[in-house]
């Protein structure tokens, strides 16, 4: 690891302190020209002595604006302290964790992982009509089935054509015969750039795509496209329970990655993040922010450098060691889970590396899933799948009172 480290609770203290003093301080400095200002103290009291231990609240209240992109030329001077924090962020995430060469990308910790895949739609529409000429009705977005709701919200929004790429029923995997009838029947209909969104865990199954059955087709038909990996739920699982994973940026083919904090690394809502390889990002300048130093880069534009701030405190607390124990903890966990619904004979899906366990519905009665808040695939009649997802507070004895429930029912209808 290059950039992720360990580091003590007075460390982390230190060192955020050292950021906010670099900071413009709303208290103290005559700063005339900002429409911003610290959390009214009327509510938010910035002497508050529990603020002292913690450096997340201490930046909360501070109140810094991380407006723009800072690993793309200039960023706003008011808040160099902070975006320091987030330019080691996304070092640790880029090339620690997906493994980028230093320096070889640009991204943001934006306001969650909806926002960060929109981004990437947009920067790739962009760039194709910059690059290429592209016309909008030109441009398609593929995407399976599984895939999350921020895509076709993208689609609506960037009014770009988006196409569902069906997926294997049992295993969840994308349907290969499928998408190429997908991409010919595109082609056929005048689609020549494509847009292509992989996933490293879908919201309701965990399913990991496989991006060269993407990639095969593209280039058998030496199509034009761009890929785009949505690991806003597994980007802090899936590469560290699986060794073998070639998702990253060492795959040449790949152009960017969502992964959100607020999900397994357990930040607070409002922190997704966006990294994509350099010669990208500049597609969606918004020059008509001219007011902003370094313009803007962002679909979201003012963000809170907390968010930053809290994902860095929790990688540096636990650091890669400690937190892939974590995740081993939780794998174990996931897999007791599997073991009994084998017992059970209760059928289910489940990535191996993962930690969603989605269960038939046909095998969960409905009080049962009420009961213990299952997730259901649809919320209707229709609904096929309930869904578990293994978190930090699943703990095997929840899970157990979950699986002896289903004993105690299979036993009751067998007497």
């Amino acid at each position: 690891m290059k950039y992720w480290k360990k580091f003590s609770h007075d460390e982390r203290l230190k060192y955020i302190k050292k950021a906010l003093q670099g900071n413009v301080n709303f208290s103290e400095d005559p700063s005339l020209g900002y429409p911003a200002s610290r959390l009214d103290e009327k509510v938010f009291n910035d002497e508050a002595t529990f603020l002292k231990d913690s450096p997340i609240l201490q930046s909360f209240v501070a109140n810094p604006n991380h407006i723009g992109c800072h690993t793309f030329g200039s960023s706003e001077k008011a808040f160099k302290g902070t975006q320091d924090v987030e330019r080691k962020v996304l070092n640790i995430v880029a090339v620690d964790i997906f493994k980028a060469q230093p320096d070889s990308f640009d991204g943001y910790i934006a306001p969650g992982g909806t926002e960060a895949n929109i981004q990437a739609i947009w920067v790739y529409r962009n760039y194709f009509i910059n690059n290429y000429n592209a016309l909008p009705e030109e441009i398609v977005i593929l995407a399976s089935e599984d895939t999350h709701y921020s895509i076709p919200k993208g689609s609506n929004l960037l009014i770009v054509d988006y196409v569902k790429v069906p997926v294997n029923f049992e295993d969840r995997s994308i349907h290969k015969e499928g998408l190429k009838t997908i991409v010919e029947k595109a082609v056929t209909n005048g689609k020549k750039y494509f847009i292509i969104v992989a996933n490293m865990g879908t919201t309701m199954f965990g399913s990991v795509d496989d991006v060269s059955i993407y990639t095969d087709i593209m280039q058998q038909h030496k199509l034009t496209y761009k890929l785009h990996i949505d690991a806003a739920y597994g980007g802090f699982i899936y590469p560290f329970s699986n060794k073998d994973n070639e998702i990253s940026f060492l795959n040449p083919n790949i152009s960017s990655i969502t992964i959100d904090a607020h999900k397994m690394l357990q930040a607070p809502y409002g922190t997704g993040i966006f990294i994509c390889r350099k010669g990208f990002i500049e597609n969606v300048l918004t020059k008509e922010a001219e007011y902003v130093e370094g313009m803007d880069l962002t679909l979201c534009g003012s963000r809170s450098g907390a968010n930053a701030v809290a994902v860095w405190t929790i990688l540096s607390a636990y650091g890669p060691h400690a937190w892939f124990e974590k995740i081993s903890i939780l794998q174990m966990r996931t897999v007791w889970l599997c073991n009994q619904l084998d017992e059970l004979g209760i059928s289910y899906y489940r990535n191996p590396h993962m930690n969603i366990v989605t269960i038939k519905a046909e095998g969960i009665p409905d009080e049962i899933a009420h009961k213990f808040d299952l997730v259901p695939q649809k919320h209707d009649e229709s609904n096929q799948w309930y869904k578990i997802i293994v978190m930090g507070h699943v703990e095997i004895e929840d899970l157990s009172q979950f699986t002896d429930t289903l004993k105690t029912l299979q036993n009751t209808v067998l007497n």
